[in-house]
């Protein structure tokens, strides 16, 4: 991608930019107090939002590939200002939220919308940017993300500070209003017409029979766990089972978003192709199998040596997380046909959800539960799918459907 590093090219990935950090901004201010809101506001309880919420993940997760077909039919920038026309309208649906099945209908509908714009948007990535620009392109988008979410979250310590049910509505109206801004900016998109006849008639699911496909998005799932670990396993592991002080935990979270905002673009280069992507997932696998067994090792240590082991394990985690980000997008776009974006996009997309789904028990049990031989063990899971994904992502490459097999 050509020009400085600072900013994506000008057109759609620009474009795609700005539409993202709006978003972004919008659902850092929402999710840094769903969970206060639905309890102390609405009156749920802890359990009745942890089961809507997967009951939401569920559906969710079966979005992402009709719509990726949808907006190979009709356009996919069509698609995707319908699609945050549509979550915009649940997310202001939260603010009159009263009962346990309204919320989990809402969810579901927010979440699903979600799902499909997010699934969308990486097919239009992949029809609107020149091939070797797409990884670079997700890779900007990742740093933005991180930003706005960041910021977003910073903004929302005005409600939780106040904790009243009028500043916590204010949020979910500023989120849902950053959706329809989201939907203007992206018109500015050009217009990608959609697949030819001979194409669009072809049968309507065609990534979900492409089992070398279909492996790759299951072992990315289980790479994506990585993230469980940040989110829930070290937190729990630092609190429970080290000497460091709990603030060690803000320490890791600050460190791990500024590493993504400021090395992803850097982590990609070089990510251009399906034997680069492999060579990254490696060096993955490798990287978060060291930041177990160094976490796992922090436990039962003193505070100072815990900390600096902690410290260190989370800057190996995430050099390897922004490989593990840039090899799975090579894989996903550098495996798919090139007139099926739409769909097998939305079929990647779909290992995202099923690692958050999977991720909380996995890292529970086998982290927090187990130990260091926990650690070990998930980390030789990572090591091992680091590797395995390269002789898969060969044969995926060797048995890619030709487009006279689709139509």
């Amino acid at each position: 991608m050509p020009g400085s590093s600072l900013l994506p090219a000008p057109g759609a990935p620009r474009v795609l930019a700005v539409a993202t950090l709006v978003n972004t901004l919008g659902n850092g201010l929402f999710y840094t107090v769903s969970a206060l809101f639905l309890t102390r506001s609405v009156g749920l309880s802890v359990r009745q939002v942890g089961v809507g919420l997967t009951i939401a993940g569920v559906v969710g997760l079966f979005a992402n590939v009709p719509a990726g077909r949808i907006a190979e039919i009709t356009g996919p920038r069509e698609v995707l200002v319908a699609t945050q026309i549509l979550a915009g309208g649940f997310m202001a649906a939260y603010a009159f939220v009263h009962s346990f099945w309204f919320f989990v209908v809402i969810a579901c509908g927010e979440l699903a919308s979600t799902n499909a714009s997010q699934a969308v948007r990486n097919g239009l990535i992949a029809t609107a940017v020149a091939g070797e620009d797409r990884v670079r392109t997700r890779a900007f988008l990742r740093s933005v993300t991180n930003l706005g979410i960041g910021l977003g979250s910073a903004l929302a310590a005005v409600a939780l500070h106040a904790d009243t049910r009028t500043a916590y509505v204010t949020l979910i109206v500023a989120d849902a209003v950053s959706f329809g801004v989201t939907a203007l900016v992206v018109m500015r998109l050009p217009h990608v017409p959609p697949l030819p006849r001979e194409v669009g008639d072809g049968p309507r699911l065609v990534a979900i029979r492409d089992r070398p496909y279909l492996s790759l998005v299951g072992m990315n799932s289980l790479m994506c766990i990585h993230n469980g670990l940040i989110e829930i396993a070290v937190p729990l592991w630092i609190v429970r089972h080290t000497a460091a002080p709990r603030s060690v935990v803000a320490v890791i979270f600050i460190l791990n978003t500024a590493m993504c905002v400021l090395f992803q673009i850097r982590a990609s280069r070089g990510v251009d192709d399906i034997a680069s992507s492999a060579r990254a997932l490696r060096r993955c696998g490798a990287l978060l199998f060291v930041a177990c067994l160094l976490y796992g090792l922090a436990g039962g240590r003193s505070r100072d040596i815990a900390i600096v082991l902690l410290l260190v394990a989370e800057f190996v985690h995430v050099i390897g997380e922004l490989l593990q980000a840039a090899g799975s997008w090579g894989y996903g776009y550098g495996l798919a046909p090139e007139q099926l974006q739409g769909q097998y996009q939305g079929l990647f997309s779909m290992s995202y959800g099923v690692s958050s789904m999977l991720a909380p028990i996995i890292v529970t049990t086998l982290v927090v539960g187990g130990g260091l031989p926990g650690w070990l063990l998930i980390g030789a899971m990572f090591l091992v799918v680091g590797f395995a994904m390269g002789p898969v992502g060969r044969w995926a490459e060797a048995n890619r459907p030709a487009l006279g097999a689709v139509v």
